[in-house]
């Protein structure tokens, strides 16, 4: 009597020779295949993906890897995942990169240095064909990936940064731009609150709202400092709404500081905009579904993906800074 296959029993794994087999073709054809080749017609093509979807078949990435001496796999890492602005960035590279043929890994360094390099090491030594790096420094330690070959491209970086091609937005003029609008509306007292950074450099945001406050004549209303999260806008708000001296509009340096802001107002019983004016930074659907929905400099996401992806796995092949403009977004926490 035969005996049955035990059901957990693993399936066989389908092999390049069985694909062939299935499909009446030599395994050099289903090569061309996977591979994309040109020089099999339509009908052969046809049957050789019948046969992969009949038997499930799945290439050795690493055979291929090392045949196409790519691992056609980029890496990138962000400061924090959570953020729905590092959400939609990460997106957009992943929908560019696909389009080139490129899968992507993302690791999330949740603003820790230590963990940064731990991630870039790990990149370095599995042999991706490049790295966007979202750094927690504006200057950050490449050295595994240049020890390793590995290009990377400093995405969501706005200085100029030789030898490295970068992407990122105009953060100085993104702060005048929303401190203009507000003084349009007749305030005359503008605080900021400004996010954190583990290297305690001075973020060009806080430039931005201070030469446009002196360009308007005004003098510098409170600064208020805490992490680029829900959690550090709330508490900077509360420090804030208990000033003697409370201004009637605040720059946030991120959409997620300002919905914190926004809890804080409603539980003093502030109103937005009637007595606090908000316009914060980033753009990020957050800022759209918030209440009331927050007026945003927003940063060209899907612009600022395709830039980067182009100067990693594009034809440039040369070293450059890309900045990109942002573009005040007005909805009703401004005034308007």
């Amino acid at each position: 009597m035969m005996a049955m296959p035990h059901p957990s029993a693993p399936k066989p794994t389908a092999t390049r020779k069985d694909v062939a087999r299935l499909a009446g073709v030599s395994t050099a054809v289903v090569s061309y295949v996977v591979n994309g080749s040109k020089n099999v017609s339509p009908a052969t093509a046809a049957k050789v993906r019948d046969a992969i979807a009949v038997l499930g078949y799945r290439p050795n990435a690493a055979a291929r890897a090392l045949k196409l001496g790519s691992s056609e796999m980029l890496g990138m890492i962000v400061p924090d995942a959570t953020n729905p602005f590092f959400a939609a960035l990460s997106h957009a590279v992943e929908v560019v990169a696909a389009e080139r043929g490129y899968a992507l890994l993302i690791a999330n360094s949740a603003g820790s240095l230590a963990t940064e390099r731990r991630h870039l090491g790990n990149f370095a030594g599995r042999r991706l064909d490049g790295v966007f790096l979202s750094s927690v420094l504006f200057e950050p330690d490449l050295r595994d990936l240049e020890a390793a070959e590995i290009p990377a491209v400093l995405l969501n970086h706005s200085t100029e940064s030789p030898g490295f091609d970068s992407v990122g937005v105009d953060l100085r003029g993104g702060a005048k731009l929303a401190v203009e609008h507000l003084v349009e509306h007749g305030h005359r007292k503008i605080g900021l609150i400004m996010g954190t950074n583990t290297g305690g450099d001075l973020d060009a945001r806080e430039v931005g709202w201070r030469e446009a406050i002196e360009a308007a004549g005004l003098q510098a209303g409170p600064v208020m400092r805490g992490p680029f999260s829900r959690e550090g806008g709330y508490q900077a708000g509360r420090w804030l709404l208990n000033e003697a001296d409370r201004p009637t509009a605040v720059f946030a340096s991120s959409d997620l500081q300002a919905v914190g802001l926004l809890l804080a107002c409603h539980q003093a019983g502030v109103r937005v905009p009637e007595d606090l004016a908000i316009v914060s930074f980033d753009g990020s659907p957050e800022a759209e579904y918030s209440w009331p929905p927050l007026s945003t400099v927003a940063q060209p996401v899907e612009e600022m993906a395709r830039a980067a992806v182009e100067a990693l796995v594009g034809d440039g092949g040369h070293r450059r800074n890309r900045t990109f403009p942002p573009a005040l977004i007005r909805r009703t926490s401004c005034g308007c």
